[in-house]
């Protein structure tokens, strides 16, 4: 029994193959493999190999003369186990083992290492080339030079360890109105009504969307558009998309429609269309403009006289309300934006916003003490003072004020209106 261990290994020697052809890489992984191996068996033992394993036979003898009986056992079993190891078939667990050992010898530093601490008060950069990372050093000027960062201004960013790390493009686009607005420059000629009409939307719209005081536009004015009637809303905190239809009175489907988006989910700053919402009123000027001089300073025109013309263009439009005490007027109801036009030659005495529940509205002096109202105009297209002709167009349809639908309500005053003395008769007498 006490031979047993040299007679396992005397019989595993036998097996081995009598001649063993290398490859250059085979041998020198064996030769790593067997420098690891020797040092894991000085390890285990305590005592060292590289003797024994490199001396030849005579110097093996005087060593275990030296050491005795007890020690040749143990030098003959380690030599032995040390040849074993070494062998072909250990190679692939030998170059694990050296993987493993310099991987534990490369984080080493690292494991510990105080999370954040600072190495040095001067810090180098290391630079990846070709997959790997150089030897050179390089301080953050010269390496920002050679990626084409400017470090000044915060291009590129380093941490503690000295690796740069180059900035990426995050995409943060959001669902927005924002490329559904158009955008038009007032040229010379142009009026707010004009503009509205060309875009197809309301005068109101336009108002609301570029936050106008009045009518009055300049040349070289760039108006912001929206694409629909409706209110332009930017989102802000606390805002959902239930919150604001509710509060411009639409619906959740009409403003994810209005607006193409995908995502219900608001987020603060996002432009959003909120579809037939209504502004405030273009505010009353606090100094009323006065009509031309003249008798009752309301300004003259002659009576011409003759038929009148029908004050809305369209074979689509009716009288939707008739005349009656409880409403001294006609409504003509038509699509939104048709033309209303001047039903005799007369002279403008008011044009645009009144806060009587007409809305946008125009008064004609017709001559002799008969003046003609036309109100809840989407439009104004004529100024206080302009003499208009027969069929001339003075406005268009829509549904300012006080109106649950587009129309034109058409009044005939007898005297200025809302004067006191003045009121009001059937127009259809003057058709």
């Amino acid at each position: 029994m006490l031979n047993a261990s040299d007679g396992v290994l005397r019989a595993t020697a036998r097996v081995r193959p009598a001649a063993i052809v290398r490859s250059a890489t085979v041998t020198r992984l064996r030769r790593d493999a067997l420098r690891v191996t020797r040092r894991l068996v000085d390890l285990a033992t305590g005592h060292p190999t590289t003797s024994v394993t490199a001396a030849p036979s005579y110097r093996l003898s005087r060593q275990v003369a030296r050491t005795g009986g007890r020690s040749r056992r143990n030098l003959v079993v380690r030599r032995q186990l040390l040849l074993r190891l070494a062998s072909e078939r250990t190679v692939p667990l030998a170059v694990a083992l050296v993987v493993l050992l310099a991987g534990i010898v490369t984080l080493g530093p690292l494991a510990v290492r105080p999370v954040g601490a600072a190495q040095s008060t001067e810090q180098s950069v290391r630079l990846a080339v070709g997959g790997g990372v150089t030897g050179a050093q390089y301080d953050q000027t010269e390496i920002a030079g050679l990626l084409g960062l400017d470090e000044r201004s915060g291009l590129g960013t380093s941490v503690d360890d000295g690796s740069l790390y180059k900035p990426v493009a995050v995409d943060t686009s959001v669902e927005s109105a924002s490329g559904l607005l158009q955008h038009y420059t007032v040229k010379s000629s142009d009026t707010l009504s004009a503009i509205a009409t060309r875009f197809h939307v309301a005068s109101m719209t336009v108002v609301w969307a570029n936050h106008l005081t009045s009518n009055a536009l300049h040349v070289g004015q760039v108006l912001v558009i929206p694409p629909i009637d409706g209110l332009i809303v930017t989102v802000g905190v606390g805002d959902t998309i239930d919150g604001l239809a509710a509060k411009y009175k639409t619906t959740t489907d009409a403003i994810l429609q209005a607006n193409q988006l995908t995502d219900p989910n608001l987020i603060v700053g996002q432009v959003l269309l909120m579809p037939g919402a209504k502004g405030a009123p273009i505010p009353v000027p606090k100094t009323p403009v006065a009509a031309p001089s003249g008798s009752g300073g309301h300004g003259t025109f002659t009576y011409t006289g003759g038929a009148w013309h029908w004050p809305v263009v369209g074979g689509s439009n009716y009288i939707s309300q008739y005349f009656w005490s409880g409403h001294p007027g006609i409504d003509i109801a038509a699509h939104y934006g048709s033309p209303i036009v001047a039903p005799l030659a007369g002279r403008v005495v008011y044009a645009g916003w009144k806060s009587n529940g007409g809305g946008y509205q125009v008064w004609l002096n017709m001559g002799n003490g008969i003046y003609t109202g036309m109100y809840h105009m989407s439009a104004v297209l004529v100024r206080v003072g302009q003499v208009v002709a027969r069929g001339q167009e003075v406005g268009r349809v829509g549904m300012s004020g006080w109106a649950t639908g587009s129309h034109c309500h058409f009044e005939v005053w007898i005297g200025y209106p809302w004067e006191s003395g003045s009121y009001r008769v059937n127009p259809l007498r003057y058709f």
